[in-house]
């Protein structure tokens, strides 16, 4: 068994690609559907990006845990590497262009991507190293069935509980009690505390993949898209009663996404690692960087849109409108180039890193 996977390597990159490319349009008001997250219930193919890279963290932490001992000392890397990823979202979240650099403190978004990756890597790999595969499974399970019956049926400042976008929707409602005015959305935030549960559980369907891939099994690939399949069903079912939604991390919504991920994988993993086709190295590339892709594709996404040419008009939307803007295109078509270019640039970098042999750990 090779201590690595192309295919897994191809899926992170992959995915991380598609989070730089719907993460940076020319303009959000002008996106194709599929680039956009589901107006509430529901999913499109944007919706499944952050669910697969923390499914893709899960089955990383087996590679990189399975001979690990439960101690001190990978306490501590597993905390050192937690807390860069959350600083770093932190970071993302507090930088302003203007000095002396740094938002106020009441403007300061607390949760975010990288938080939620940090969070969801320290409990998946300490879950990982001091239990096996069954007791996971359980634990999995009561994550899921438990977010549910919390969501559903605790009542909230005496209403009944909502799955809605609502008051009276409990993620929301410890959103709004824990950080305030702190939050994506005034009655939601993506990356809340409560929803954080289930998407441990993203993690976790990730580990019991990445122990199939890790197994002696022969046919792995198979076993795979069996597992896919009947995520897919199971999620399909647990959505008659607590919707697909992604804002809310909904347990189908775990379920569902990892079913797909799952078959993704199962294909990459059978036409590369199994009939050793050579395809996807790019994705190779970005996937040996990917957090560091994302920091600086957020990073620098954000000084471009702060700023300003004119009194109206940012850096980003300078050159959005003054090279991708024409009449014979459309906003959705000009919007989307504008986002493949970004995707180009990074996917060159990731390149330029791999060949130097440039590895930032974080």
């Amino acid at each position: 068994m090779k201590e690595r996977l192309l295919s897994v390597d191809i899926f992170r990159g992959s995915t991380i690609v598609l989070m730089i490319l719907v993460n940076t349009p020319g303009t959000w008001s002008s996106v194709y559907a599929p680039f956009l997250h589901a107006a509430w219930h529901g999913y499109t193919p944007t919706d499944l990006v952050f669910p697969f890279f923390l499914f893709i963290v899960g089955t990383s932490i087996v590679f990189a845990y399975k001979n690990k001992t439960a101690n001190a000392d990978t306490y501590k890397k597993i905390s050192i590497r937690s807390l860069k990823l959350i600083g770093l979202g932190l970071f993302l979240g507090a930088f302003t262009i203007n000095f002396p650099f740094f938002k106020d403190f009441a403007d300061i978004r607390f949760p975010g991507v990288l938080q939620r990756i940090g969070v969801v890597f320290f409990f998946a790999s300490i879950l990982f190293i001091n239990f096996n595969w069954k007791t996971l499974i359980g634990i999995c399970t009561v994550l899921l069935i438990g977010y549910w019956l919390l969501m559903g049926f605790v009542p909230v400042n005496g209403m009944e509980s909502t799955f809605d976008r609502a008051p009276n929707n409990l993620a929301n409602y410890l959103d709004v009690q824990v950080f305030g005015t702190h939050n994506y959305k005034e009655d939601y935030d993506p990356e809340g505390l409560l929803s954080t549960l289930p998407s441990i559980a993203s993690a976790l369907m990730g580990i019991f993949t990445g122990l199939i891939l890790t197994s002696k099994q022969l046919k792995k690939a198979t076993i795979l898209v069996g597992v896919g399949g009947t995520l897919l069903i199971v999620g399909y079912l647990f959505d008659m009663v607590f919707p697909i939604n992604k804002a809310l991390w909904s347990s189908s919504f775990v379920l569902v996404t990892a079913g797909w991920a799952n078959l993704v994988l199962a294909l990459i993993y059978y036409l590369t690692d199994v009939k050793d086709i050579k395809f996807g190295s790019i994705f190779r590339y970005a996937g040996a960087n990917a957090i560091t892709l994302y920091f600086l594709s957020s990073f620098i996404s954000k000084i471009l849109g702060s700023i300003m040419v004119s009194e109206d008009t940012s850096v980003h939307s300078w050159l959005f409108n003054t090279i991708y803007v024409h009449g014979f295109m459309s906003m959705q078509l000009s919007s989307l180039l504008y986002a493949l270019t970004v995707v180009g640039f990074y996917v060159l970098l990731a390149y330029v890193f791999y060949k130097k042999k440039i590895f930032i750990k974080v």
